[in-house]
C-alpha cells in the first residue's frame, strides 16, 4: 500500500491563494523597497509558518503550567530562549567583523515592571501574547481579530504615555554582556534557564508521576506529512524559531520583535484620518518619527508581521486547519477588548512583548528580559483567574 499524500487535508482555496499571495509581495517590495525587506518578509512567513504547526504560543502555555502544571510549552520557551542566547552572545560583541548588530536593551525599571505585568493579565484575557495573536489571526480565529485591533489602540495609547512612565525609578539598561563579558554571562544565564527547566519539569512529575517529553506529537505521520501540513512537537518549534530568531539579527540587524508595528499602523492611521498628532513625542523624534514618514513596507517589524500572518495563513491551510468554526460568543468580546488594550498598553511600557521583551531582551543579555520574564508571568497568574470571571475557564483546582 502507498504511503498517503502528504497533503491529506490540503485546503486548496486558502493555500494558493496564501502562495500567490506571499510571492506576490516579495516580489513587489523587493522591486519597491529592498532586497532586505524582502528577505525579512520571508523570515517572517517562516516564523509565521512555524509558529502555527508548533502551535507555539506563550500564553496557552502559561496557562496549561499555572493551572495544571503541565510545562512542555514552558519547557521547549526556555530552550528557545537558551538556543537564541547561544547565537546572540558571541554575535553581539563582534565576532563577526563588518557586521552591525544591536541587541534589545531596555531600561529595567518601574516602566518594564507595570508593563510586562499588565501584558501578562492582557495574554489571558485576549487569549494570546505577540507573536500568538499574530499567528492565530492568520489561522483564522474571530475572536483574535478583536483583540489584535485593541492590541493596536492600546500600543497607540501606550506610546502617548510612555514618556511619563520612562521619568520613573530605573536601574537604566544593564547588559550582562558588558557587566561580565559574553562567555560567562552566557554560562551564568544557560545555567539560570536550566535551573528553570528542571523546575518547572519537577513540578510536573510531583503532580503526574511523569513529565510529557518534548518530541510528543500527536497522530501517525510521515516526516514529510509532519513537515508540510503538521503539527509539529513542540520541540521542533523551538528549533525553527531560534533558526530564524537568528536570519533576524543577522538580516535586520536587530533581534526579532513585533509590537512596534502595532504602535505605529494605529498612529499613521489615526493621522490619515485627520487626528493631531503633533504632541505624541514618542513620534516625533528618532526612529519611530522616521518610520511615521515611510511605508509601512519599508518598516522591518511591519513587514515580518504582515509574513507572519501569511505564513500562519499557509500552514493552516496545509493542515486544513483555517477559519475554525467555534463560534464567537458576546461573552468573549469583553475579555477580548480588555485583554487587547492590556496587550499593546503593556507592551509599550514594557519595551516589547514575549518575544521583542522577553526573548530578545534576555537572548541579548539584558536585564530587563529577565525583570519581564518575572513580572510577566506573575500578571499571567492573575489573567488565569480574571478569566473564571469572564466564564472563559472553569475554577482552578
Amino acid at each position: 500500500m502507498s504511503a498517503p499524500s502528504s497533503l491529506t487535508r490540503y485546503e486548496p482555496g486558502v493555500v494558493i491563494p496564501a502562495l500567490l499571495g506571499i510571492t506576490a509581495l516579495v516580489l513587489f517590495v523587493n522591486y519597491e523597497v529592498s532586497d532586505r525587506q524582502a528577505l525579512l518578509l520571508l523570515i517572517g512567513s517562516g516564523l509565521g509558518f512555524s509558529l502555527f504547526h508548533a502551535a507555539f504560543g506563550f500564553a496557552g502555555g502559561w496557562r496549561q503550567f499555572i493551572r495544571e502544571r503541565r510545562s512542555a510549552s514552558i519547557r521547549a520557551q526556555l530552550l528557545l530562549v537558551a538556543l537564541v542566547s547561544l547565537a546572540f552572545f558571541p554575535l553581539l560583541t563582534g565576532m563577526l567583523p563588518g557586521l552591525s548588530l544591536h541587541g534589545a536593551y531596555a531600561p529595567a525599571g518601574i516602566s518594564v515592571l507595570v508593563g510586562a505585568f499588565r501584558f501578562g493579565i492582557g495574554m489571558q484575557l485576549g487569549g494570546g501574547c505577540g507573536s500568538g495573536t499574530l499567528y492565530t489571526v492568520g489561522g483564522g480565529h474571530i475572536k483574535m481579530l478583536v483583540t489584535l485591533v485593541f492590541f493596536v489602540t492600546g500600543s497607540v495609547i501606550g506610546s502617548i504615555h510612555l514618556p511619563w512612565w520612562t521619568q520613573l525609578p530605573s536601574l537604566g539598561k544593564v547588559s550582562l554582556l558588558a557587566t561580565f563579558g559574553w562567555p560567562l554571562a552566557l554560562g551564568l544565564q544557560l545555567l539560570t534557564l536550566a535551573t528553570l527547566y528542571l523546575l518547572v519539569t519537577g513540578l510536573e512529575q510531583q503532580r503526574f508521576g511523569k513529565h510529557e517529553p518534548l518530541s510528543r506529537c500527536r497522530g501517525q505521520r510521515t516526516l514529510l506529512q509532519r513537515l508540510v501540513s503538521g503539527p509539529w512537537p513542540v520541540i521542533w518549534g523551538a528549533a525553527g524559531l531560534a533558526l530564524l530568531s537568528l536570519a533576524t539579527l543577522l538580516v535586520a540587524g536587530h533581534p526579532w520583535s513585533i509590537t512596534f508595528a502595532f504602535g505605529l499602523w494605529g498612529t499613521k492611521l489615526w493621522a490619515a484620518l485627520g487626528g493631531d498628532i503633533s504632541s505624541w513625542s514618542y513620534w516625533n523624534h528618532g526612529y519611530a518619527a522616521a518610520a511615521l514618514g515611510r511605508s509601512v513596507l519599508a518598516d522591518a517589524t511591519s513587514i515580518m508581521d504582515i509574513g507572519i500572518i501569511l505564513g500562519a495563513i499557509l500552514a493552516a491551510g496545509l493542515a486544513g486547519r483555517f477559519a475554525p468554526a467555534d463560534p464567537v460568543r458576546l461573552r468573549d468580546i469583553l475579555p477580548a477588548i480588555a485583554g487587547g488594550l492590556l496587550l499593546g498598553y503593556g507592551a509599550r511600557l514594557a519595551f516589547g512583548c514575549n518575544i521583542g521583551g522577553l526573548l530578545a531582551g534576555i537572548g541579548s543579555g539584558s536585564l530587563h528580559g529577565w525583570l519581564w520574564l518575572a513580572c510577566g508571568f506573575a500578571g499571567n497568574i492573575i489573567g488565569v483567574y480574571l478569566r473564571q470571571g469572564f466564564g472563559l475557564d472553569k475554577a482552578v483546582k
